[in-house]
C-alpha cells in the first residue's frame, strides 16, 4: 500500500483498494468486506463484471459518500480478444451465438482497425449490463429474452496496443473514459476487422491515480485484519484530483455546523477542505464568494452515524 496509509485507517473510514478475483461480482467484494470489517457502511466505484479480475474501488463508512469522486476517471485495462467467436453478453462469460471465418491478421491490419477506435464516440451499452432502464436491470432483461432500444453513451479511448497470442486471440491494453464497456470496444474492433469476437479475459489495471499493485487481495486483507494492521487510506485519497486548500480551526468548526466560509478565490468549482492536520475535512462546493460544504466526513476519533 502507498503512503497514504493513515492512523485513521482502523476507524473504518476510508478507501479500500482490492484486487478482485475472478468468479466473484463486485456486490460479493462488497459483503465479505462488510463482513470482515464489521461494517455495514462499504460500496464501491466501477463494477467490474464477475469474469474479471483486478482494481476495485470501495469506501468504507462515512468516506462512501466520496465515492463519485473515484467514479469520474480514467481506466485502464489488459484483457485478450477471441476473434471468430460471439457470445450473446460479448464476454467469455456469455452463451456463443455466432462464429464466423478469421481473416489472417497482421499486426499491421490490426493495428489500423485499433486506430480506428481512437478518440471520442458514441457506444451504445451492451443488453447483459447492470444499467437500469425504467427501474429493471438491463441483464435481468436480457435473461427472459427481451432487448430493448439503448441510448449511446459518449466515451474516449486514449490509448489501445495490441499483440497477437495465436491465430484467434490478441492480447491489448487499453485506456479510456469511465463508462466504457470494453467488451463492446472488442466487438468493434473484431467487425472492423471483418469478423466476429468476444472478451476472453479482462483485468483493470488502474482508475485514476490508484493502481492494482497498491490493491490487497482477500488473502492480503483478512491477514491484514487478524492482526490489526491497517488496510484503508485515509479520505483524502478520494479527492486528490480535486484543488485542496487548507482551512483553520475556526472555518473547519463552522464547516462543520454545515455554514458556509469565505476562502481566496479558486478557479474550480469544487475543493478539498483540509484541516491543519492534513486530514479531509469535506468537500466544498462554489457558492457565489463563498464556499458551501457538500460533504463533511467526521474528524479524527469521532463517529458518524
Amino acid at each position: 500500500m502507498n503512503s497514504c496509509v493513515a492512523s485513521v485507517t482502523m476507524t473504518n473510514n476510508g478507501l479500500l483498494l482490492i484486487d478482485k478475483p475472478q468468479g466473484v461480482t463486485s456486490h460479493d467484494v462488497v459483503g465479505h468486506v462488510r463482513r470482515v470489517l464489521n461494517e455495514q457502511r462499504v460500496g464501491h466505484a466501477g463494477t467490474l463484471d464477475p469474469m474479471a479480475t483486478g482494481l476495485l474501488i470501495l469506501g468504507v463508512g462515512p468516506s462512501t459518500r466520496l465515492l463519485r469522486f473515484a467514479q469520474s476517471e480514467v481506466k485502464r485495462y489488459e484483457g485478450v480478444v477471441t476473434f471468430g467467436v460471439r457470445t450473446d453478453s460479448l464476454d467469455a462469460d456469455g452463451t456463443v451465438i455466432e462464429t464466423a471465418p478469421v481473416p489472417t491478421l497482421t499486426q499491421e491490419r490490426v493495428d489500423a482497425a485499433g486506430s480506428s477506435l481512437f478518440g471520442d464516440q458514441e457506444q451504445i451499452p451492451p443488453m447483459v449490463s447492470a444499467i437500469k432502464v425504467n427501474g429493471q436491470r438491463l441483464h435481468a432483461l436480457a435473461r427472459e429474452g427481451v432487448v430493448i432500444d439503448r441510448k449511446p453513451r459518449w466515451i474516449t479511448v486514449f490509448e489501445l496496443s495490441l499483440a497477437p497470442l495465436d491465430e484467434t486471440r490478441w492480447s491489448f491494453d487499453v485506456t479510456c473514459s469511465v463508462g466504457t464497456y470494453v467488451r463492446v470496444l472488442m466487438s468493434d474492433l473484431a467487425e472492423r476487422l471483418g469478423t466476429v469476437g468476444h472478451l476472453s479475459a479482462l483485468r483493470r489495471l488502474s482508475s485514476g491515480s490508484h493502481h492494482v499493485g497498491d490493491a490487497l487481495t482477500y488473502y492480503e486483507l483478512d491477514n491484514r485484519i487478524s492482526e490489526d494492521a491497517p488496510v484503508l487510506l485515509a479520505p483524502r485519497a478520494f479527492v486528490e484530483n480535486l484543488e485542496s486548500i487548507q482551512v483553520s480551526a475556526e472555518e473547519e468548526k463552522k464547516l462543520r455546523m454545515g455554514q458556509r466560509v469565505a476562502l481566496e478565490p479558486r478557479e474550480s468549482e469544487e475543493i478539498a477542505a483540509l484541516n491543519d492536520a492534513g486530514h479531509l475535512v469535506g468537500v466544498l462546493r462554489r457558492r457565489g464568494d463563498s464556499w458551501q460544504p457538500v460533504v463533511i466526513l467526521p474528524g479524527v476519533g469521532e463517529t458518524s452515524e
